[in-house]
Formats: structure tokens, C-alpha cells, sequence
């Protein structure tokens, strides 16, 4: 069987939340004179970049804003080749275990090039057989999700994420969902969980084998 399991990247395979608030505040004091916090940035994990734009800067005139929000993300992964992220404890053992008998993907909702340097930054690609996001597609994550399925044969997936975006996303691709608790978010309904990285095998299981 061609099986995989898809990772949501912020708030399940990694925390990137305070240097991304580092890079995108260079910019935002510069370009508007406010600034963002931690908290701030967690609770715009998993969203679009076009929503968290509407959320973050509300009164700015759309096109100004979509500029501005092109210039934190372009600063962003120019920070994050250098400083990176903090990795969930003991994820490259877990990718390494889970690889051995599923292919490993990532969906996010980010723009083009950050998956690239999560990757490039770890040194986790060989643990990876794709990704896909919006940059890449123009489309959300739910249609992101059935385009890595389709586009690898997958005869049964499941995709893991820690917000209602993420679980509402698996709904809409036809795909099992299983809530990574341990990152930013909750979901509205019971679904399969885990509360660490070390769980996923286990739960997995039930879905894929």
C-alpha cells in the first residue's frame, strides 16, 4: 500500500513564532510603525497570509497591505535561513521511524519558499517525498491537501495539524485528521489526537495499516 501521513509545519513539526515575529516586525516598524507579539503570531498560525494581513492590519487599504505582508514574508525567510525555528523534542527520530514505513509530506498554509527552509535549515528533506502550499498553488490548504494526494497515488493518507483550520482543511480533502495538542490550537469536535511526536506511530496506525 502507497500510504502517507502530511504534516501541518507551524505548531506541529516546528514553533518559528518568535523569530517570524522578529523578521516581520523590521518591517512592520518600519513600514507602518506598530509591531506584533508572540501571542499575536500564534493566533495567525495556520491562517492565510491574505487573512492574517486582514487581521493584523485592518486599516490599511488592501493593495499597501498585500505589499507589506510580501515584504514580511520575503524578510521572513531570509531570518529563518539563518536563525530557524524550534524544533518539537526529538522530531528528526521521529520523522526518521515514521519514513521507514509511510511517506512523509507537508501541507501549510505559507508562502512559497518557507517549507524550503524549514527544510533546508533542518536538513530533514530526505525524510520528505513532497510539499505543497499556497505559494506554490494559489489555492488553500484543503485543496493542497488533495493535490499532494493525487499527485503521489496515495491509496490512504491522514494529515496532522494543531488548529480548526487544519482539521476543517482534512475535512474538506476527504482525508483523516489527528490533532497535534501539543501546538497553538483547538478543535470545535472529538477527533483522534496526540500529545507529542512520539504518539503518532501508535495513532497512525488505526488509519494506515
Amino acid at each position: 500500500m502507497n500510504n502517507g501521513i502530511i504534516f501541518d509545519l507551524d505548531g506541529t513539526l516546528w514553533d518559528s513564532s518568535q523569530n517570524v515575529v522578529k523578521s516581520w516586525n523590521e518591517v512592520l516598524e518600519k513600514r507602518t510603525g506598530n509591531t506584533i507579539t508572540t501571542a499575536d503570531m500564534q493566533g495567525y498560525m495556520g491562517k492565510t497570509l491574505e487573512k492574517i494581513g486582514e487581521l493584523m492590519l485592518p486599516d490599511i487599504p488592501a493593495d499597501l497591505r498585500s505589499d507589506i505582508m510580501r515584504e514580511c514574508c520575503d524578510n521572513e525567510n531570509k531570518y529563518l535561513k539563518v536563525h530557524g525555528g524550534e524544533l518539537f523534542p526529538d522530531l528528526e527520530r521521529v520523522l526518521s521511524e515514521l519514513s521507514e514505513k509511510y511517506k512523509l509530506f507537508i501541507v501549510s498554509n505559507c508562502q512559497g519558499g518557507y517549507i524550503e527552509v524549514f527544510l533546508e535549515y533542518t536538513g530533514f528533506g530526505k525524510y520528505f517525498a513532497d510539499f505543497e502550499c499556497p505559494g506554490g498553488t494559489g489555492k488553500e490548504k484543503g485543496d493542497n491537501i488533495r493535490i499532494v494526494v493525487e499527485r503521489n497515488g496515495l491509496d490512504k493518507a491522514v494529515y496532522i495539524g494543531d488548529t480548526q483550520g487544519d482539521c476543517d482543511s482534512a475535512d474538506y480533502a476527504g482525508v483523516p485528521f489527528i490533532h497535534a495538542a501539543y501546538g497553538f490550537g483547538t478543535i470545535n469536535r472529538e477527533v483522534p489526537k496526540v500529545n507529542s511526536l512520539h504518539e503518532i506511530g501508535e495513532t497512525v496506525r488505526e488509519f494506515l495499516d
